[in-house]
C-alpha cells in the first residue's frame, strides 16, 4: 500500500495539465465541499476517477509546497466567529509558493449564501509586517486594518490540483500538513483534505460521486481552526472538540485532542 506523498504522486496516471493553462478555472467566487481522511485511500480514488481529471503541473512537477501564516486580532476576533459557527466571516492569510517563491495576502470571505469569496494581492512573503499595497487591500477588503492583525499561526502542507476536463471543477489535494502556533508545533502524519470546488457546485461530479460512494462524506476543515485549537490550548475550542477526537481516529493518535 502507498501511504507516503512521494510513493502515490511518483505513480500517478492522470494526464497533466501545464499551470499556465489551468488559470481559467480558479474560481475567486465559489462553493466548496471539503473531505478529509487517511492517505492510504488515495491511490484507489485517483485509479477512480483518472479518465476525468487533469492534474495541475508547475515546471513538470505535480506537487507543490505552500506555507500559509494566518493573522488575526489580540483578541481572535475572525477565530471566535468561526467557532461560534459565524457566517459574513474573514479569514486573512499569507501564502507562500515555496516552488516558485510566489506569496500573496489573501482575504478571504464567507457569506451568509455559504459562498466562499476569495481577494489577494502580490506579496513580500517573508515579511510578517504589512507594506503600504497590503495596507491598502486589507482597508478596501476586509473590516480589519494592519494595526490591530498580528501573525498567529503557520501551516505547511504540499498540493496536488486536479482539474476536470471539462473546466468547470476544481479539485485541492493537501498532504504532509503541519501546524506552528505561539506554544507548539503538530504534524499531522496521514491526513489528507481534499476540496471540491465549483462555481454552482455539482452532483454529476466524478470525483463528488467517488467519495459518495466510498462512504467517504463532507465535512468542513478550516485550517486556521483546527490548528489553532490543536497548537493553543488558551482558547475556546468545544466547538472542534469532537472534530479533532475524528481526526485523532484516522491518524490513530486517539489522545490528539489533549495532546
Amino acid at each position: 500500500m502507498k501511504n507516503t506523498f512521494n510513493e502515490i504522486i511518483r505513480d500517478l496516471e492522470l494526464e497533466k495539465l501545464p499551470l499556465e493553462q489551468a488559470t481559467k478555472v480558479r474560481f475567486m467566487n465559489r462553493v466548496d465541499k471539503k473531505y478529509w481522511f487517511h492517505v492510504s485511500k488515495l491511490p484507489d480514488l485517483f485509479e477512480a476517477v483518472k479518465n476525468d481529471y487533469l492534474v495541475q503541473t508547475i515546471e513538470g512537477r505535480p506537487s507543490q509546497a505552500y506555507a500559509t501564516k494566518y493573522f488575526d486580532t489580540p483578541d481572535n476576533k475572525m477565530y471566535t466567529l468561526h467557532h461560534n459557527g459565524k457566517l459574513n466571516r474573514f479569514k486573512i492569510r499569507r501564502r507562500d509558493y515555496l516552488d516558485s517563491q510566489d506569496s500573496f495576502l489573501e482575504v478571504k470571505f464567507k457569506n451568509n449564501k455559504g459562498r466562499t469569496i476569495k481577494k489577494r494581492v502580490e506579496s513580500t512573503g517573508q515579511l510578517t509586517d504589512f507594506n503600504k499595497d497590503e495596507t491598502e487591500f486589507l482597508k478596501k477588503r476586509s473590516i480589519f486594518g494592519d494595526e490591530e492583525l498580528s501573525h498567529i499561526l503557520t501551516s505547511h502542507f504540499n498540493r496536488l490540483t486536479l482539474i476536470n476536463k471539462n473546466f468547470t471543477e476544481r479539485s485541492t489535494i493537501d498532504l504532509d500538513i503541519s501546524f506552528t502556533g505561539k506554544e507548539k508545533s503538530i504534524v499531522m502524519d496521514g491526513l489528507v483534505i481534499l476540496e471540491l470546488k465549483s462555481e454552482k457546485g455539482s452532483n454529476s461530479s466524478p470525483l463528488k460521486m467517488y467519495l459518495r460512494e466510498a462512504r467517504l462524506k463532507a465535512s468542513g476543515f478550516s485550517k486556521y481552526c483546527i490548528g489553532r485549537a490543536l497548537t493553543d490550548k488558551n482558547i475556546k475550542r468545544n466547538r472542534f472538540k469532537q472534530k479533532i477526537r475524528d481526526l485523532g481516529k484516522i491518524l490513530g493518535k486517539p489522545d490528539l485532542y489533549n495532546i
